[in-house]
């Protein structure tokens, strides 16, 4: 089915919580329902006001308003096994009053909420108001499925159950949900306190609109199964990766890039850069090791920087559009969240993930399953570990002809018009 320009004016309302990687294609479907004839606004963090306004797009502030810098939340966010527990329990739930008063502010005029995974107060406004509910799942993770087991963060031995069948799989899942259920208390209450019955289980089957489901990534990453919600669309990915308005590279690094051969590029996305630790002086290591170019993308925190003067075949950058730059690039180091996977994969490029917590694990053992990319925990990254996977990564052909293959695919999905085709259908049916 063809994108096609709507005369609707209904008002939806979009709300996200967590990274760019959460934020970015909240962005992209925002603008294409506004194109489209609607007038969306994207509810979230204040710290993300200017990047969506700057996007073109109507912003309202909702709590907890968290600063994505904050280095001491972040390293308790992003560790391996409990950071998860610190996102959910720690941040969003506490404050689920807060983030239900401001939503329930701006959905009195709205025709429909479209709610990330972790919005859980979103899904109560939502059958509160009896709004027409979408929710959005960015990754395969966030399905638990007992069919395509992920790797879980937290568990004794994390990619046991992916090994396991169905059978155990599904035994152990009830045993996560059971243990999880404790931390929902006041979600509980809220919906309590709001005439609604119990419900389900908001972490799990509750996050879920029984609408729409819209699984905001690529095929290649995930095929439907038996206990995914019989509602779900698999769309492609929401591309988007502008910060601010700046969507190209700079000049300084357009120069680098046409000086010589292609780089390695090394990224984190925009959160796990802030916990970086020694990646990036390990990365110009091993670049000098395998006398290899290379582009460090470090953000803004200059504690990245690596001490002394670098190499002239290395450049530190401190943003670069992943759009425009990892087409460019020959291997692309990255931490495996699944937007920095979704640019990885549209580029068609060999990928070394070193993941730190959340999907990051999972999404880096489906890209080595296609055959693209190899895997480096975070907490096992030394220089000479990354030198040598770097080098079977250069140095074998099949990883960079499987890319290549693989990225066809993922850029011929065009995954912001697919979902917003699956919203109008959903529209025109309820109305």
């Amino acid at each position: 089915m063809k994108s096609r320009k709507s005369t609707h004016a209904g008002r939806i309302v979009l709300t996200t919580f967590g990274s760019l990687g959460d934020l970015n294609p909240f962005i992209a479907l925002a603008r294409e329902l506004q194109g489209r004839g609607y007038r969306p606004v994207i509810a979230t963090s204040e710290y993300y006001r200017d990047i969506i306004c700057a996007a073109g797009i109507a912003f309202h502030p909702v709590r907890p308003d968290v600063n994505p810098k904050d280095k001491v939340l972040l390293h308790r966010a992003m560790h391996p096994r409990r950071g998860t527990e610190v996102i959910i329990r720690e941040i969003v739930i506490p404050a689920i009053r807060s983030t239900y008063e401001d939503l329930s502010t701006i959905l009195q005029n709205a025709d429909a909420l479209i709610t990330h995974s972790i919005s859980y107060a979103g899904h109560i406004a939502a059958e509160k108001k009896s709004l027409t509910w979408i929710s959005v799942v960015l990754a395969p993770i966030a399905f638990l499925s007992a069919h395509d087991m992920p790797v879980v963060q937290g568990l004794p031995f994390p990619t046991l159950p992916v090994i396991l069948g169905p059978a155990i799989n599904r035994l152990l899942i009830k045993v996560i949900e059971r243990a999880t259920r404790r931390w929902c208390g006041p979600l509980a209450r809220l919906r309590a306190d709001q005439g609604l019955a119990p419900g389900k289980h908001p972490l799990f089957e509750g996050q879920y609109s029984p609408q729409l489901v819209l699984a905001l990534f690529s095929h290649v990453l995930a095929r439907p199964q038996p206990d995914w919600p019989p509602n779900t669309r698999i769309t492609g990915y929401g591309f988007y990766d502008e910060v601010s308005g700046q969507s190209d590279l700079s000049p300084e690094l357009e120069r680098f890039l046409k000086a010589g051969p292609p780089p390695v590029v090394f990224a984190l996305g925009s959160v796990a850069v802030y916990t970086a630790g020694d990646f990036y002086r390990m990365a110009a290591a091993a670049a000098v090791a395998l006398n290899r170019r290379a582009v460090l993308v470090v953000g803004i925190d200059t504690h990245n920087l690596p001490a002394g003067e670098l190499p002239p075949n290395v450049v530190v950058v401190d943003y670069a559009p992943y759009s425009k730059l990892f087409p460019k690039a020959a291997v692309i180091v990255h931490q495996g969240g699944i937007g920095t996977t979704g640019q990885a994969l549209q580029a068609g490029k060999p990928t070394l993930i070193v993941p730190f917590a959340h999907d990051q694990p999972d999404n880096a053992r489906r890209l080595g399953q296609l055959g693209t990319s190899k895997t480096l925990p975070f907490r096992r990254c030394s220089t000479g570990a990354m030198t040598r996977a770097l080098e079977e990564l250069l140095k074998n052909s099949e990883f960079a002809q499987r890319a290549e293959m693989i990225g066809r695919k993922v850029r011929s999905e065009n995954g912001v018009a697919n979902a917003c085709n699956a919203i109008e259908a959903l529209l025109a049916a309820v109305n």
